[in-house]
């Protein structure tokens, strides 16, 4: 705290003393107290200073971005009259670059920032600009120009004597680089020097912070490279180790992690990740994601919407987030405004030299022409693609499998089964080579072409292993192995085990399970609190969630026109209304969805679930003991349910067919 009589400077010293013991209430009290005492002595520098500070105690350290934009506002203004001065230079860069949501925004900042440092001698502003100006160029498309201007970054700060805050901001802009543009080679020629001059570490703090940030950038390109496994090692340490040393200030972790769960399928805890951190423009793709994979495409739109927004003329990230509005207005049928987003998404990468980026532009683009009615020219637009791929020698498994998947569904359409037997191949040799998997439409189009996807192409077992299915006719499963079946009388635990079957090796949040199960009942989604047994709460039940979804979205879209408008107050209030709605979401899944303390809404569910799937279990295996006893165990149950299945098996099971009910 800062003493009554002590001079702002006290305070000031005071305040940097605080955050090298990560006191922020302390540091936020010391400020405050520099900012009233500056003002009153006239010394606008030091109080614009004092100002970019709290910015930053509350927009990096804190992620309370409503709180942190009128203090980088104010000390903006405070020197916007001033004769040139070093301080100009530091308040514009004083927002991390990786904040900063429209590239010539940043862009502009970083040039005064560097003519200032160059000017007033100061190497360590120069290098930030020099990071967050190439920054800017990487994310407006103009990728050589920005990373030539990132090297230069690097090497002033590995070439320097000392380290400093600004460095340690520099090295965040070059990460953020090399996350978006996947630059595999950058990132690890710069990486060990980084680590060689200490700013790298376990140490809590800076070194912390920018080794999780390096470590979710590895877990990013791991998951392009289709290493999903290792990828997840890396992501998952890195959220533990920064936890353990930096409690809740986890922040670039948990966003890579939950890309890697939507792609995995694994929502719930993909949510759980993201609650509270999509406010950030880095976490708003990943939550546009998951609700592109949870088909709410009303939602997915309105995330892309607000992020296209928020971008400006952004070339690389931009381009990501209009592939999400075009997926989702195809998904709401509106064929017209998905055609609209493609062409927009084409201007925005016409002349990039991001392989992935560019592929997903075209294979979007197919797929319109195909929803349009045009699967011929469809089919060209991917071969096109791919011969492209192959000349750019493009290692890129996930990018690959879908081309070839959209091929064979084109070619289907065309009635062209033999070609698409043949892209149904190719698609299965990448996967079979990668350890990765497709969304659920996708493996559907191979199962149905009859070339066996990721899971069951790894879980083939020896010569001699029997299948054993399960299939619904209305109010009755068939269970079947061999030349034994037995019919079972519809239960819900059956409905689940199906659903767990159906998707072998894919892990299920039990709540996503629950709601999956609902939707498929005759009746559709209800009150679940009825349903699944016991008084859930309201934070269980689909459509209240869906609503709070819903109004966070609206609250997101509200905050930015309350601070675009520089209304604070309403942008504090609106905020205030989020962390309720938010902290009633966390509750419905747990924190970072595996939270199983008793009478939670996950735990109830939990119960209910395991009794209903191992009841099922049970009756299967009167009938089959062997099968049966395959599915015992190789079925997982609890907040995280699966059906594993193993290559040693003698049963593999499989959803032969499954009828809509009666």
């Amino acid at each position: 705290m800062a003493a009554d009589t002590g001079t702002p400077h006290d305070a000031f010293a005071a305040a940097f003393e605080a955050i090298a013991r990560f006191d922020l209430d302390g540091a936020i009290v010391n400020l405050s107290a520099a900012v009233r005492g500056f003002a009153a002595a006239g010394d606008v520098k030091q109080e614009a200073m004092a100002c970019a500070c709290l910015g930053k105690i509350f927009g990096n350290y804190m992620a309370n971005r409503v709180a942190a934009t009128p203090w980088f506002t104010r000390a903006a203004r405070l020197l916007e009259n001033e004769p040139p001065c070093i301080e100009q230079g530091l308040v514009a860069l004083a927002p991390m670059g990786c904040d900063v949501d429209d590239p010539a925004v940043l862009l502009a900042r970083a040039e005064l920032a560097l003519g200032l440092a160059r000017r007033f001698g100061d190497a360590d502003l120069e290098a930030k600009a020099l990071a967050d100006g190439g920054l800017a160029l990487v994310q407006a498309g103009r990728h050589d120009e920005g990373m030539a201007l990132l090297d230069e970054g690097m090497a002033l700060i590995c070439g320097s004597a000392e380290q400093s805050e600004p460095h340690q901001a520099a090295v965040c802009s070059f990460f953020t680089a090399c996350y978006y543009t996947a630059d595999f080679g950058r990132f690890e020629a710069w990486s060990p020097l980084l680590r060689q001059r200490g700013l790298l570490g376990d140490a809590p703090g800076p070194q912390a912070v920018l080794t999780s940030h390096c470590d979710s950038v590895q877990g990013v390109l791991l998951c392009q490279l289709g290493q999903w496994a290792e990828a997840e090692s890396v992501l998952e340490r890195a959220l533990g180790t920064i936890e353990q040393v930096m409690p809740m200030m986890a922040w670039h972790p948990p966003i890579a992690l939950a890309e890697l769960r939507v792609l995995q399928g694994r929502l719930a805890e993909a949510e759980a990740l993201l609650l509270g951190r999509d406010d950030h423009i880095q976490a708003l793709l990943p939550m546009a994601r998951l609700h592109l994979a949870r088909g709410d495409f009303d939602l997915a739109r309105a995330a892309a919407t607000r992020g296209l927004k928020l971008m400006g003329d952004d070339r690389v990230r931009a381009s990501m987030v209009l592939g999400v509005l075009v997926e989702a207005e195809l998904g709401r049928g509106d064929v017209a405004a998905a055609a609209d987003a493609s062409r927009e998404l084409d201007r925005r990468v016409e002349g990039a030299q991001h392989a992935p980026i560019t592929a997903e532009a075209a294979r979007l683009r197919a797929r319109v022409r195909a929803t349009e009615g045009d699967p011929r020219e469809a089919a060209a637009i991917i071969d096109a693609t791919v011969a492209t791929l192959d000349r750019r020698e493009a290692d890129l498994p996930l990018v690959r499998a879908r081309l070839y998947v959209d091929l064979a569904r084109f070619h289907s359409q065309l009635g062209d089964e033999a070609s698409a037997m043949v892209a149904a191949k190719a698609a299965a040799a990448v996967l079979t080579r990668a350890d990765i998997d497709l969304p659920p439409a996708d493996r559907d189009v191979l199962r149905r072409l009859g070339v066996g996807g990721p899971a069951e192409a790894v879980t083939e077992g020896p010569a001699g292993c029997r299948v054993a299915s399960l299939a619904r006719d209305g109010s009755w499963w068939t269970a079947a192995c061999g030349d034994t079946k037995v019919r079972l009388k519809h239960t819900k635990g059956l409905q689940y085990l199906a659903e767990l079957v159906g998707h072998p090796g894919v892990e299920r949040h039990v709540v996503d399970l629950v709601d999956q199960v609902e939707k498929l009942a005759p009746d559709g989604p209800r009150d679940l609190r009825r349903k699944v047994g016991g008084d859930l709460g309201p934070a269980l039940d689909r459509s209240a969630r869906d609503e709070y979804r819903r109004r966070v979205s609206d609250l997101r879209d509200e905050i930015e026109d309350a601070l675009a408008a520089e209304d604070d107050e309403r942008a504090a209030a609106l905020q205030g209304e989020l962390f309720v709605l938010l902290q009633e979401l966390s509750r419905a899944f747990g924190l970072g969805g595996r939270d199983r303390a008793t009478g939670t809404v996950a735990e109830k569910a939990r119960l209910n679930v395991t009794r209903a799937v191992r009841a099922a279990i049970t009756k299967v295996a009167e009938a089959l003991p062997e099968a049966g006893a395959v599915l015992d165990r190789r079925v997982r149950t609890g907040v995280f349910c699966a059906y594993e299945p193993h290559p040693d098996d003698p049963v593999l099971w499989k959803i032969s067919e499954v009828f809509s009910p009666d």
